[in-house]
């Protein structure tokens, strides 16, 4: 009896070794995650469309038509070639017909900063937009508290978003894994999720919510210091709209993460709080649940 060659091919592959599945996400970041997200797309939005009715942005005390210290400026000009949008960033000037400062088809142009379909209200309204703007700021001031409150009483707070000096070690390493594509699925975060998430929930929430009461002028009544803090409402407004591109810069980043790491793990996590972690994992003997 000869022996017959075996076809590579047509040989069984070994299966790919699963990890554990660990209970990751509580009750709290979850819920606190999802209201965050609607808060914050209605809060860009209509943001957009209060920021429309002066679509500039300046330095310290003082701003208006006659003033000309302006680091950004949105609008519309009368050319040769006719009618153009543009926007000025620290006196460099850009065509940027189509997108900001003029929209809409060439027979009904839309001569306005942001275009209709990035505001709420799409038409030019800026009462509903304050109104939209104000409702979903105090909820995500609620939902901040509140994610706080739970964080700091279950350890989330410490455990997962403050960054120890071993995360600081071990930064440069995860930054280059996460440049190679190369994920880990553990227990915890990695330092680079850590400081992303610092960033956003230690920096970047409390900023954009600090200088949005600073503009405001009932608080400036009851808390005069307060644009004070802040160099001025010029100065409060600029670093809202900053604090805001740096929000809609880690959810670009964040959604491409999620696409790269595993879709449905990840969405998983946020939906049930379960996470199906790496190989050589330990599993989670607290809730029971090792492998599914």
């Amino acid at each position: 009896m000869t022996d017959q060659p075996i076809d590579a091919a047509a040989a069984p592959r070994p299966k790919r070794a699963k990890g554990p599945l660990i209970y990751r996400q509580s009750v709290f970041t979850r819920l606190t995650h999802w209201v965050w997200v609607l808060a914050l797309f209605f809060l860009l939005l209509s943001g957009l469309q209060i920021w429309n009715a002066h679509p500039a942005l300046y330095v310290g005390q003082q701003s208006g038509f006659e003033f000309d210290n302006a680091i950004l400026r949105i609008g519309a000009e009368n050319t040769d070639a006719g009618p153009r949008g543009y926007t000025v960033l620290f006196g460099n000037k850009f065509d940027t017909t189509g997108v900001l400062g003029m929209s809409g088809s060439a027979s009904r142009p839309d001569y306005v900063g942001f275009p209709g379909w990035a505001t709420i209200p799409s038409v030019r309204d800026l009462a509903t937009g304050r109104v939209v703007h104000f409702f979903f700021g105090w909820i995500l001031f609620g939902t901040l508290a509140v994610w706080l409150l739970a964080s700091l009483v279950n350890g989330h707070l410490w455990r997962d978003v403050v960054l120890k000096p071993r995360d600081l070690r071990d930064l440069p390493g995860d930054i280059w894994a996460h440049l190679r594509f190369r994920f880990h699925h553990g227990r915890s975060y990695t330092p680079l999720q850590k400081l992303a998430y610092f960033v956003v929930l230690v920096v970047l929430f409390p900023l954009i919510i600090l200088t949005g009461l600073a503009m405001s002028p009932t608080m400036n009544a009851g808390w005069p210091w307060l644009i004070e803090v802040f160099g001025g409402r010029q100065t409060a407004r600029t670093l809202h709209f900053v604090a805001m591109l740096g929000l809609v810069l880690f959810f670009v980043v964040h959604i491409a993460m999620v696409l790269l790491a595993g879709p449905f793990n990840e969405l998983r996590s946020m939906l049930t709080g379960y996470y199906r972690a790496s190989p050589g994992t330990e599993p989670d003997s607290r809730r029971g649940r090792s492998n599914g």
